[in-house]
């Protein structure tokens, strides 16, 4: 439970929450500090500047009238709010001043500045901050009044902003929680779908749950189930490839063992039927080398394990070669087979290479184009790059078809290994280039084979 994501992920935001909420009443407590603190030192230099000079009359009428002048510090503490003393020379007043006195070392005021200062009271046992503003009479200074408050004062006043923090926090932790827990709720419910998708994946099931989530979940969503479509299609596409295979191995396997058993027991007695068992044997053999290259091909090609030679390879006769190639089965066929060579470049590659794309290219137009119908086979150079063109009039090829017709064992009526056209595009990879198909359905389809002159390094 607690390595869970439904766990952990309130669990952080908690702690986040907490962490940040800490910081912040740290934070908050030192600026109220120093606010409260510098507001009562302002007031208390506002009461002792006033209050000195209430006093510093007070002891000029006495020495001008010889009776002392008395004001009531009661009213004045009750007044201010502040505890009031006074710390000097008693002569200045010819009387009393009510107030309470400090010992002539508790502050120094005999250079006339105002002070600063903590202090504790004799026969007190709690500690004031405090103000003394210097008395000054005739010009000379006499003592200092001073203007005092408890410390614990400003202890009381951040207890209550403490208090106030931490029920504030405290229903903080209760919203962050139940925002935590809602999130979580919201993002692992749909990977927990994911997750038993994922098992459902591995047991050969591929129906992926709806998920209805917004944002990176509900992208991750659908890229999931895209995957498994793919690997659904990948799944469909192995075993059809397999029965493919199957199909494609057992025909001409079956073919030599009966011209093999034909000739082993002596039931083609003359030299012309040994002579045409023997040829039909060589081409479902070549059939057979033709297949298993095919598959061996495209396993070097996914993992990069091949090698392209570099020679210099005369486009315009290998072009030949592939038109010749085909020709017999365009004239058995009726079919409209013609050949457009604009340019006769030399390139840099692996001549074997370029011809089995080729060649496949051709294979695949001859395949889809009807009996006497036209292919067209075209060879053009411009900007240090070569262009192989194979144009047929088949049925076309849909938009939706365009970019799964390379993929491997995908074939479009279920026949055939699915491999032409796969083999075609990663070798013209490896060479640098590229295939580029133009098709619109019912009118046919132009794949076209683009190389650059240079060579390129295309394997291991």
């Amino acid at each position: 439970m607690f390595r869970s994501l439904r766990f952990r992920l309130p669990a952080f935001f908690l702690a986040g929450a907490v962490l940040a909420g800490l910081i912040s009443t740290l934070i908050a407590l030192g600026l109220f500090q120093d606010y409260t603190e510098d507001r009562l030192v302002a007031e208390l230099r506002r009461e002792a500047r006033g209050l000195s000079s209430l006093y510093a009359e007070q002891a000029i009428r006495a020495q001008d009238t010889d009776r002392p002048y008395y004001v009531s510090p009661s009213r004045l503490e009750e007044a201010s709010g502040s505890t009031l003393f006074y710390v000097g020379l008693r002569i200045v007043f010819p009387g009393t001043t009510g107030l309470q006195t400090l010992p002539l070392d508790t502050v120094a005021w005999k250079d006339g500045k105002p002070k600063v200062f903590e202090f504790t009271p004799p026969d007190a046992n709690r500690e004031y901050l405090a103000v003394a503003h210097p008395v000054r009479v005739d010009g000379r200074v006499y003592g200092a009044l001073v203007a005092a408050k408890p410390k614990a004062e400003l202890r009381e006043r951040w207890t209550t902003l403490i208090e106030r923090l931490t029920l504030a926090g405290f229903f903080g932790i209760v919203v962050a929680g139940a925002l935590a827990w809602y999130l979580s709720r919201r993002i692992t419910e749909p990977v927990q779908k994911l997750s038993q998708a994922a098992d459902n994946i591995a047991g050969g099931l591929y129906e992926v749950p709806q998920i209805n989530a917004s944002g990176e979940i509900g992208q991750l969503a659908e890229r999931f189930r895209e995957m498994a479509a793919r690997l659904q299609e990948a799944e469909e596409l192995e075993r059809n490839f397999l029965m493919t295979v199957s199909h494609e191995l057992r025909t001409p396997l079956t073919a030599i063992r009966g011209h093999v058993e034909a000739l082993r027991e002596g039931v083609a007695q003359d030299e012309e039927s040994r002579q045409e068992s023997l040829d039909v044997i060589a081409h479902e053999a070549v059939r057979l080398e033709r297949l298993v290259g095919d598959v061996l091909d495209l396993a070097k090609l996914d993992t990069r394990r091949f090698t392209l030679l570099h020679e210099e390879v005369d486009m315009g006769r290998l072009l030949e070669q592939a038109y010749n190639a085909f020709a017999e089965e365009a004239r058995r066929r009726d079919i409209d087979y013609r050949q457009d060579i604009s340019a006769r470049p030399v390139i840099v590659a692996d001549g074997d290479r370029v011809l089995q794309i080729i060649s496949n290219l051709l294979s695949n137009a001859f395949r889809w184009t009807p009996d006497g119908g036209r292919v067209e086979l075209q060879l053009g150079a411009e900007n240090g790059s070569v262009s192989v063109a194979v144009e047929d009039t088949g049925p076309g090829i849909t938009p939706e078809e365009q970019e799964r017709i390379f993929r491997p064992f995908w074939t479009r009526d279920g026949t055939g290994t699915g491999l032409g056209l796969a083999i075609a595009r990663e070798l013209a990879v490896a060479h640098g280039g590229r295939i580029r198909l133009k098709s619109v359905p019912g009118e046919g389809a132009r794949f076209e084979l683009v190389l650059p002159v240079s060579p390129r390094d295309g394997g291991d």
